[in-house]
């Protein structure tokens, strides 16, 4: 009998409704700063500030055991067509998804979610919650009653 394998870190797959690139970036951080009420972006808005990302936000999910990437709407459809921007199973942007052992990423936080959200601590313990739900829910799977 073989020994078990090892529990992977679930990825964490923050995408943002917004396009990479420089141009992009400032016509971003001039509507969220002069019409935040008409922001299409809810993730961009609780976790950055002006014009860089917001250090509570960095501190939590650097200390997450997960592995956490970002991504734009235009390099998260490049990289997941499906999942993307006119894909077969498109998700709403923004939305936080999660992927254990190299499964499709499902959503952890979806984009209603983060649209009613009051602010980044709000976030925090939302995205801990899933996490510790998952984690709990990994390990019955790892050792079964």
């Amino acid at each position: 009998m073989s020994p078990p394998k090892p529990l992977q870190r679930p990825r964490l797959i923050c995408v943002y409704n917004a396009d990479t690139g420089l141009i992009e970036a400032l016509k971003h951080a001039v509507h969220k700063a002069v019409r935040p009420e008409t922001y299409p972006c809810s993730l961009c808005a609780l976790t950055y500030g002006a014009v860089s990302m917001r250090g509570d936000w960095k501190r939590f999910w650097r200390s997450l055991d997960a592995d956490v990437d970002f991504y734009h709407r235009d390099d998260f459809t490049r990289d997941f067509p499906a999942l993307g921007t006119g894909g077969a199973r498109q998700v709403a942007l923004p939305v936080i998804l999660v992927s254990e052992a190299g499964e499709e990423p499902r959503v952890a936080v979806s984009s209603e979610e983060l649209d009613a959200m009051a602010d980044v601590d709000e976030l925090m313990a939302r995205v801990g919650e899933r996490l510790s739900h998952l984690a709990l829910a990994l390990s019955r799977v790892a050792s079964p009653a």
